[in-house]
């Protein structure tokens, strides 16, 4: 067994498919659900153990040369851990998931005042928006603050948020002005929610400008997108189009568009606006289209990589991407996006993808990419696939237990 574990991930999908198809639907959604949950119930006490035996407040982002990298609070992953324990206790009902979300996310406070990245959102929705919903009345303030700081990046002009500075760093090498990156599209759920809170449209409608402009300016005619759109500060105009993260600018990266999808779902969760969810649908057309899709369901990382079928794959795409299907699923065409989002949860729930307990360094999911550009975190377990696998099969249990989607 543990031979064939270090078997390709394709060997898997073909299992996977077999699998698929001859296991009842009934049976694979009543037993899938609990059983994922005991096995991510296993491995992610073995990773706080680690932690809480340290005597310090440490927060895992992934694994590099064999050890646990831990990151401070202003990375802009560390929200995703803290956010990570409040599906534990989401998904399991014990409260000492509950106790442990609590410390990780407090330890985040000062994050609401942090204007020199968009990530922000990321950072504190995760962590205290999460509390919030779950009953933590007291994280109103932080969420409110960090919608503020949020807002400071808002460049009226152009009419959106601007993600990078692009006064230091490698942003500062690429001749840039005002860059947005697909991933923005993320942070906005952060200030609809800060609205509600507060009563501020203000909030609201930074969001929708962006979202407008980021539909405008962002997504190609096939209906992939850019990774970065450059504009002008004086004239609002694009100066270019260009990636970061992706194989090259004209290529199709793959988390950026799982962001994309996800992204656009919100913005129509919070306002009703039909183009939208039109958008949301179409990007995730362009994913399974594309004659680089593979059969196990869970992306390359670039969809125009050139070694593909030898490059390396996304397991954060696939999460973050099967998370807003059953999002859409509880909008529009239930058994369509349903039954997409129950294959790639499949698919990531198998041995290809989700580690063995004690193995991969306390992280559910293996074979993650951060930036190959950058030569940063590839094939490796990343925080925030976690996090969104398990907001995944949250909103997969949610939706079966509620006959309203269908």
């Amino acid at each position: 067994m543990e031979n064939l574990r270090k078997l390709k991930p394709i060997f898997w999908g073909t299992m996977l498919l077999l699998v698929v198809a001859c296991t009842p639907k009934q049976s694979m959604n009543s037993d899938f659900v609990s059983g994922t949950i005991r096995l991510a119930d296993a491995q992610e006490k073995l990773q706080v153990k680690k932690i809480e035996e340290s005597g310090k407040i440490l927060n895992p982002r992934t694994v590099s040369g064999g050890e646990v990298k831990y990151v401070g609070r202003e990375d802009w992953t560390s929200g995703f851990f803290p956010g990570t324990m409040w599906y534990m206790y989401e998904l399991t009902g014990d409260t000492l998931w509950r106790g442990y979300a609590r410390k990780y996310t407090e330890a985040l406070d000062s994050v609401k005042y942090l204007t020199w990245h968009h990530d922000v959102g990321f950072m504190v929705e995760c962590s205290f928006g999460n509390g919030l919903r779950l009953g933590e009345n007291e994280y109103r303030d932080v969420i409110v603050q960090a919608a503020k700081s949020l807002s400071s990046r808002f460049r009226p002009v152009p009419g959106i948020i601007q993600s990078w500075n692009v006064n230091r760093g490698w942003q500062s090498q690429r001749g840039w002005e005002c860059p947005v990156i697909i991933d923005n599209m993320m942070n906005l759920e952060l200030l609809f929610n800060a609205t509600r809170l507060s009563g501020d449209s203000t909030f609201y409608n930074i969001a929708v400008s962006h979202a407008n402009q980021t539909l405008k300016n962002q997504y190609r005619a096939d209906n992939s997108c850019y990774h970065v759109v450059d504009y002008s500060l004086s004239s609002g105009e694009v100066r270019s189009r260009e990636t970061a993260q992706g194989y090259a600018h004209e290529s199709s990266w793959a988390r950026g568009q799982a962001w994309g999808i996800y992204g656009f779902a919100v913005c129509y969760r919070e306002t009703r606006d039909l183009r939208y969810l039109a958008q949301a649908k179409k990007a995730f057309e362009f994913i399974i289209s594309h004659k680089n899709f593979p059969a196990d369901f869970v992306p390359y990382w670039d969809f125009d990589a050139p070694g593909i079928p030898d490059e390396p794959r996304d397991a954060s795409a696939a999460a973050i991407m099967a998370s807003a299907l059953y999002e859409i699923a509880g909008f529009d065409n239930y058994s369509y996006y349903k039954e997409w989002a129950d294959k790639i949860m499949q698919s990531l729930a198998s041995p290809a993808y989700f580690a063995e307990t004690g193995e991969n360094g306390g992280f559910l999911l293996m074979h993650s990419v951060g930036s190959i550009p950058h030569g940063q975190e590839i094939d490796v377990p990343l925080n925030y696939a976690d996090y969104y696998f398990l907001e995944a099969l949250k909103r997969k249990r949610d939706l079966e237990n509620k006959t309203d989607f269908r």
